[in-house]
């Protein structure tokens, strides 16, 4: 795991967006077609704003999302609200490239299985997801893989949903999802994920993102979140 630190959270969005891009083109040259999975959050939207001005294959990009909360379209919870917002009105992307967790399906589980099978459509079977965008939440959790959850149990499934979070179930990429990817890239910003990210550092088991896989990964942190590491 590698470890990038920049001022704030501009820039880590911006340094994102570069990077992002070029995996992009490093795909789309070596194999036609650019997996990215993408999280929710504040400086995640300013990264995929960036992205969209970024010189990037548009037509070899399939976008994925790394979880979903339950709740109706357009609500301003889901993170597919702020996906759109932020990256595919912005962007050249067809719909057929936009590949949305189905969570306003009546059947969840049903669901987060056809969601697998998109994915083994695209990425190969199993999936192998091109870049994984993935964030850090003060207590640990990454993706929808919260502290205490079932769902961190899960190795035989590419796609599950968890129990009710901060208030709304949620349909989540697992770990073998997440570590079968060929990069991960963690985005940590703000004064509150200083500790935490010294316990990713150390890979504390204890928390959940302690346990996603490190080697392949690099960590984009702002000054404020990495105020607590003496050292990487």
């Amino acid at each position: 795991m590698k470890l990038e630190v920049l001022p704030d959270s501009d820039a880590v969005a911006r340094r994102a967006a570069e990077w992002i891009a070029g995996a992009a083109r490093a795909a789309a040259a070596a194999r036609g077609r650019f997996a990215l999975a993408v999280s929710g959050g504040h400086t995640p939207g300013q990264m995929l704003q960036a992205l969209a001005r970024e010189d990037v294959p548009w037509d070899a990009v399939h976008v994925f999302q790394v979880d979903e909360r339950v709740a109706r379209a357009g609500h301003p919870d889901r993170n597919l609200t702020q996906l759109r917002e932020d990256l595919i009105i912005r962007a050249p992307l067809q719909p057929e490239q936009v590949h949305a967790m189905p969570v306003e399906s009546a059947d969840l589980e049903a669901a987060a299985q056809q969601y697998a099978l998109t994915l083994r459509t695209i990425a190969g079977d199993p999936p192998v997801l091109d870049l994984v965008h993935l964030g850090l939440g003060a207590d640990g959790h990454t993706a929808s893989l919260v502290p205490g959850d079932p769902v961190l149990e899960v190795g035989d499934r590419d796609v599950a949903v968890t129990g009710v979070y901060q208030g709304r179930r949620r349909m989540t990429l697992t770990y073998p999802a997440l570590d079968r990817a060929r990069e991960r890239l963690w985005l940590v910003t703000g004064s509150d994920k200083a500790g935490v990210l010294a316990r990713l550092r150390d890979a504390d088991a204890s928390i959940p993102a302690g346990r996603v896989r490190r080697d392949g990964s690099r960590v984009l942190a702002d000054a404020a979140a990495a105020a607590a590491l003496a050292s990487w």
